[in-house]
Parts: C-alpha cells; sequence; structure tokens
C-alpha cells in the first residue's frame, strides 16, 4: 500500500462538503498527512466570452475569484481550528477535471470529497462531481454523504 501522505479535500462549501471535510481532517490526523483544501470555480459560473462585453467579463471573474477566496478564508477558519497542516487552494475549470488534474500533479495519496447525493431526474441534470471523480480518478476516492 501507498504511503499516506497528502490528502486532496474538494470543498463546494455546501452542508455535504462541511460534513465531509471532518472526515478529511480525520484521515489526515490519523496518517499524519497534509492536506489540500481545494475549491474550484466552475468555468460554467462563468459567463462566456462573446456574449457579454470583455469588461463585464472580466469584472464578473474577478468578482467570483474575490468571493472564493472570502468563502475559502472562512471555510478555513471554521473548520481548521485544530489542525494546521493544510494548504488552500482556489481554481478555475470544470470541477470533476480539476479535482482529478490536481490530484495527480499534486501526487495525492486519496481524494475526499461530500456527495449531495442527487437521484433522479436532479441527478440526469445536475449530473455527480463525486461519481466522475470515483470513475476517472487513479488514486482511492473516499465519498461522503451527509447524514
Amino acid at each position: 500500500m501507498k504511503n499516506i501522505d497528502k490528502i486532496l479535500f474538494a470543498t463546494d462549501f455546501s452542508e455535504a462538503s462541511k460534513y465531509a471535510c471532518k472526515y478529511a481532517i480525520a484521515m489526515a490526523k490519523q496518517f499524519d498527512a497534509k492536506l489540500l483544501v481545494l475549491h474550484v470555480i466552475s468555468e460554467l459560473d462563468v459567463p462566456l466570452v462573446g456574449l457579454f462585453p470583455d469588461h463585464y467579463v472580466e469584472a464578473h471573474i474577478k468578482e467570483t475569484a474575490v468571493g472564493s477566496s472570502k468563502m475559502m478564508a472562512g471555510f478555513c477558519n471554521r473548520n481548521f481550528k485544530e489542525f494546521e497542516n493544510f494548504e488552500s487552494l482556489i481554481l478555475t475549470g470544470i470541477p470533476f477535471k480539476t479535482i482529478i488534474d490536481t490530484a495527480e500533479s499534486e501526487d495525492v495519496s486519496f481524494i475526499v470529497v461530500g456527495t449531495h447525493g442527487r437521484t433522479g431526474f436532479e441527478h440526469v441534470i445536475m449530473g455527480s462531481n463525486a461519481e466522475k471523480i470515483v470513475r476517472m480518478a487513479k488514486c482511492p476516492v473516499m465519498t461522503v454523504r451527509p447524514q
């Protein structure tokens, strides 16, 4: 078995992520591993270039990045009071792909991600980043569903 020294925890700041965060911290403590806390700004949340004036697109991208930074700081302040061996990252891309790519580039031992547990029509429309990560990641993935 591979030595577990770095864990990637992906968050969208939802209740599912808050719950999964507890597991990510527990695993990092158990293995004395560094925890990478990743939030992905979805490219789908950024207006498509060409549909809006450039100044609007640039302002929206900047506003989204500033908002995500504030949310990450608040999330880390609330959840990592007793755990200091972490690094936070905010990237832009397609969430499941960016998470998988980051796991590979950072050579993480495994990924922890929350799942919303959507089913039926909502699952078809919204898709499941967690499901895609489980299917495509080259390392083990722990999915955590809130109680």
